[in-house]
């Protein structure tokens, strides 16, 4: 089997400008919740994503989905914001061995006390050396690029669904 090509020049400095970005950004973002609100990152994605659920609370492996991460380190992070106040861990209903991760007050609280300057910070970061025109082209590459890697996985999952029924 012919090995693949390697990246041109051109995709190769893309990719490296992507690469910076994405840590320059990353890095830049955590210090400003940290210094603004005391909240890491992680915690933060965390408070994020059961504020904008129904009843601010989800299974703990729809939250890992959800922020594409493993259960340990769910699991890890949980307790310490559980220990905080931010959020409890509850028995799932519909499963004994589920666990529910749910917001509180505090960690209500806490996300709308962060979102305000967190929101201006990726406003002034990413959004705003960009002209509108440019946000909508954005806006669609990156969801082309989404897409592109979910058909992946789509079609991987299938393979692996029929290998399973052999």
């Amino acid at each position: 089997m012919a090995r693949p090509d390697r990246l041109s020049e051109q995709q190769r400095l893309i990719w490296k400008t992507y690469r910076d970005l994405y840590r320059c950004l990353s890095e830049r973002l955590q210090a400003q919740l940290t210094s603004d609100s005391g909240l890491s990152a992680s915690e933060y994605a965390v408070l994020v994503e059961l504020s904008h659920v129904p009843g601010s609370a989800l299974r703990a492996r729809e939250l890992c989905t959800a922020l594409g991460w493993d259960r340990s380190r769910l699991s890890h992070l949980v307790a310490r914001m559980e220990h905080r106040g931010w959020v409890v861990r509850e028995e799932c209903a519909e499963d004994a061995r589920g666990l529910v991760v749910a917001l509180t007050r505090a960690g209500r609280r806490a996300v709308e006390d962060a979102a305000p300057e967190h929101s201006e910070a990726i406003r002034r970061w990413f959004f705003d050396p960009l002209s509108e025109r440019e946000t909508v082209m954005l806006s669609d590459l990156l969801t082309r690029l989404l897409e592109n890697l979910e058909r992946e996985d789509g079609s991987r999952d299938r393979v692996q669904r029929a290998q399973n029924q052999v």
